[in-house]
Parts: C-alpha cells; structure tokens; sequence
C-alpha cells in the first residue's frame, strides 16, 4: 500500500492494549469503533467479512473479539474485550463471519463490515496497517480515503436539504478548515452520513454546536 504514514514512533509502537497485536487485535478494536461510530448506535445485526491475514489468523490473534469489541464501543485497553462476544450476545447483537483467506484485497489485514438495522444496510470496509493504526476505504460502496490519523468528525443525520450547508457554515464561522469530506446515505430522505477531516486538533465545542444543529442525530469527533 502507497503513501503510509505515522505521526510518531509511538504510532509504530502501537498503543496500550488488551490482546497480542496491535494491527490484529488495537487496529480492529479502532475498526470496530469507527464503525458504531459512524451508524451512530449498537448494530443489531453484523456481517463481518475477513480477508488474507485477518481471515488467517482472527481466532489466535482476537481480531474477532476486538472487531466485535469495538462495535459494542470499547476502547483498546478495556479489559472486557476478551468477553466480548458473550456481551455482543447478551444485548441481542447478532454477528455472522465470512472468512475469505484468498480474496483479493489492497491490504491483508482488511475487514468489510456490514450492519443490518431494521430496513436499511451500512457497509464499511476498514484496514489496520500497524502500530493500531487504521484506515477507512470504503463506505456504502464509495471508494474513501480516511487515515484517521487526523481530526475527524462523524455525523449522522436526517437526509433533509440543509444539513450539510448548516456544518460547514458553523465550522467556518469558527475558522475550522477541512481538508476533506465524503458524504453518503442509506436512501433519500432516510440516515445521511458526514465524515469531515479537519486541519485543526482543537475544536472547543464544535462537537456541541453540531449536535445542537437541526437534523442531527450523532456527532463522534477522533483526533
């Protein structure tokens, strides 16, 4: 993969963490919470999809348990992460595996994850490159590119005309660039997703403005 790129030592290192990898074990955590992130709620029903590496080694390294971690919003170092699945369990989380050790990918450690909630359907596919660094590269079937090593909002919202107008309007008026978006939603007039990165890591209460904001139904903000 082109272009990888750390911001520190301690991103190669990796972060404090329950389970033996932090590519296998942190990166899908953080996978995991992008994902229950950007739906904006616990799944109900979850298809995981596991390519080359992953599919390989999930069982012995705990990428199943850390992906399915994260999707219930554990952090990395949480200690219940090795009884994660029971817990997924236990809140009625129903979570079905498709383990493709073959299937051509950009990277080989690559999880597709898509989320069945009532009518609609949620696809995300997330690849951990190291030291629990990940990166986003698709959503809904739109080709994204998000390091996630940079500030970055997440808002779900009501697909209705002036959302977005109304988030870059309140970003400007606090002098907050972005440097990218991608905006997706699951049908017209039904959840609309924003992923907005920014140039700057202090936003003050950017996160609280938006929530306030008509329409919106979940802010997450990772920096």
């Amino acid at each position: 993969m082109k272009n990888v790129k750390f911001k520190s030592v301690f991103d190669i290192i990796g972060p404090v963490m329950v389970g033996p990898s932090s590519s296998h074990t942190a990166g899908a955590v953080r996978i995991g919470r992008i994902v229950r992130s950007i739906i904006g709620t616990t799944p109900k029903e979850v298809e995981i999809h596991l390519y080359q590496s992953f599919a390989k080694t999930y069982k012995g390294h705990g990428t199943d348990i850390a992906l399915v971690a994260g999707l219930l919003g554990m952090d990395t170092d949480d200690k219940r992460i090795p009884e994660s699945l029971k817990i997924a369990h236990e809140q009625g989380m129903e979570v079905s595996w498709v383990i493709d050790r073959e299937g051509k990918t950009s990277h080989p450690n690559t999880a597709k994850i898509v989320i069945h909630n009532d009518n609609s359907t949620t696809s995300i596919t997330g690849i951990s490159i190291g030291g629990g660094n990940i990166q986003v590269t698709e959503l809904n079937g739109f080709d994204i590119a998000l390091s996630m090593n940079t500030p970055t909002l997440i808002i779900v919202n009501e697909d209705v005309p002036g959302v977005v107008a109304n988030i870059t309007d309140l970003l400007s008026k606090k002098k907050i660039n972005i440097a990218q978006m991608n905006l997706t939603r699951e049908s017209a007039g039904e959840k609309a997703i924003v992923i907005i990165e920014l140039d700057s890591q202090d936003i003050g209460d950017v996160v609280e403005a938006i929530r306030n904001l008509p329409h919106i139904l979940n802010v997450n903000f990772f920096n």
